[in-house]
């Protein structure tokens, strides 16, 4: 017996989010409609993805959400004749995939297989990427150059000659920026500066 789909859709458009409630519905995909993304976050859904309508900056506040709440959804973007440039950022933001609404039930359930699979690894990505980067946002301009020459694998003296400052305020930087990051060493720090992509 296959297994029945579920999926949660947050539409700020009444209309529209109770026809597409209705059109999965009737396709055997279980539905839990939200008008906005602080009504998902006070009543998280037990579905497998999210469907969400992408207007204005909605799918980066959801990335961001599921980084705070520490949980992973895969998100589907949509949107009524979007441009090529909206489905890419929407995908550089951290949709694995975008429907043009109106679309058949059947193209939602293929989002919803594909989310699946590629959901859980992308996911885990995104969230560590996301946490890495607001581990490295706490720190100063400065902090955040040290720890760049550090994971160029640089010397105190050399990013302090770089940077027109000595070694022991190098240093006293380095300590600022392990603590800011909840870094217990230094190796933890540069694989957190090359999973925000401050290094590559």
């Amino acid at each position: 017996m296959e297994r029945r789909r579920s999926i949660a859709v947050v539409d700020s458009n009444f209309r529209r989010r109770a026809a597409m409630s209705h059109s999965l519905a009737g396709s055997g995909i279980h539905v839990e409609p939200f008008e906005t993304i602080d009504e998902l976050a006070a009543s998280w859904p037990r579905t497998e993805a999210i469907l969400v309508e992408d207007r204005h900056e909605t799918i980066e506040e959801l990335i961001g959400l599921m980084t705070e709440k520490g949980r992973w959804l895969p998100l589907i973007g949509f949107a009524e004749e979007p441009s090529i440039d909206r489905i890419v950022r929407a995908v550089l933001a951290g949709a694995v995939d975008y429907l043009h609404w109106p679309c058949q039930p059947a193209q939602v359930l293929g989002a919803l297989i594909g989310a699946e699979s590629a959901g859980q690894s992308l996911g885990m990505l995104k969230l560590r990427e996301a946490q890495a980067r607001s581990r490295v946002r706490c720190l100063t301009r400065r902090e955040r150059e040290v720890l760049a020459g550090i994971a160029e694998g640089k010397s105190n003296r050399l990013i302090g000659e770089q940077l027109e400052i000595s070694p022991r305020t190098v240093e006293i930087h380095r300590a600022n920026m392990l603590t800011k990051m909840g870094a217990k060493h230094t190796s933890e720090a540069i694989r957190i500066a090359i999973e925000a992509s401050l290094v590559s």
